[in-house]
């Protein structure tokens, strides 16, 4: 009997996907070998995602032409019409699908596909922060800092694994100590809703940073995301330190209520562009404290393993996954 897929069945279709999230758009093609000719574009070059997909299809050789695609947006994927909420885009998946002339389309939360990720990586592609060790065939939490703040879960099945189009990281964020509840405080003066996503993401961290500076009575500095977090900025600026510092210990805190929510036994794993760039800052925080530092719940929690993801592209490999199903 063949164990080769393409030999059984004939050449594997090649698919289109796509990571879309609020800053960039993240192209490859997939076949029966894997994935080939990942290439990232600035979101803010193109009108749509349908103009995106044809600049990089554009780039491509003639016969790579998919047949069918896997997108993972960020944002609500709730029918056929998707508006992504850090991006002013929408769309129709029925009329991308056929302006990109494919055969079928799967549009997906970007970090479903994340979420569905989780079985494809290897140890190789991931950090472990703090003690705990999963238990296979439990479910797992997917958590993730970028733009914005994706959250997701994985719960097993007859069928196999179940991602969960969630969106938690609008979830209301909830202070620890009196310098959090402060600073809460003062974002309220600026959005009517202050959620995780609002101080946990590369624009959250701007928000903390400048809320830290206001409440000292001192003025915030023009910084970007990249510019707080710095180790440079760092040895400059103490409100950029305790940016960072207060960052991980609430992404500790929000990851803990996720995983006593899901009862995800499986482990919390951290995705997205924020927290890889922190390396060793980040496993020396007080992320793992604050995610153990439930009172009574302390003892459930720490068995529970926290991860970050390393690999660089792993809604792609959800993708993988997502575009078998189609």
């Amino acid at each position: 009997m063949t164990t080769d897929r393409t030999a059984a069945t004939g050449p594997a279709p090649l698919t289109l996907v796509a990571d879309i999230g609020g800053t960039n758009a993240r192209f490859g093609l997939i076949d029966g070998t894997g994935i080939h000719g990942s290439r990232v574009l600035r979101c803010a070059d193109f009108p749509s995602l349908e103009a995106a997909a044809l600049a990089y299809l554009g780039g491509m050789a003639p016969d790579a032409r998919p047949s069918r695609g896997a997108f993972a947006i960020a944002g609500p994927v709730t029918g056929d019409a998707v508006l992504m909420t850090n991006r002013g885009w929408s769309f129709s998946t029925a009329e991308v699908r056929g302006k990109l002339g494919l055969e079928r389309l799967a549009v997906i939360n970007d970090f479903t596909a994340v979420a569905l990720s989780v079985p494809r990586l290897t140890p190789a592609d991931l950090h472990q922060v703090g003690e705990g060790a999963p238990e296979p065939g439990r479910v797992v939490g997917v958590i993730g800092p970028g733009s914005g703040l994706g959250v997701s879960g994985l719960v097993p099945g007859p069928q196999g694994w179940t991602a969960l189009a969630a969106e938690g990281g609008h979830v209301t964020m909830a202070p620890v100590s009196d310098r959090e509840s402060a600073v809460l405080a003062q974002l309220r003066k600026s959005f009517d809703h202050v959620s995780a996503e609002r101080v946990l993401s590369g624009p959250g961290l701007v928000n903390l940073y400048q809320a830290l500076c206001i409440l000292d009575h001192q003025e915030p500095e023009p910084f970007t995301p990249a510019q707080v977090s710095d180790a440079a900025t760092a040895n400059t600026n103490p409100h950029c330190v305790e940016a960072v510092e207060m960052f991980c210990a609430m992404l500790g805190t929000v990851a803990g209520n996720l995983a006593l929510t899901l009862g995800a036994r499986g482990g919390v794993y951290i995705a997205g562009g924020v927290v890889p760039k922190l390396g060793t800052l980040f496993t020396h925080s007080r992320f793992r404290k604050r995610f153990m530092e439930k009172g009574r719940m302390r003892d459930f929690l720490a068995p529970i393993p926290t991860y970050v993801i390393t690999h660089e592209l792993p809604a792609f490999l959800g993708l993988a996954e997502a575009a078998e199903r189609v």
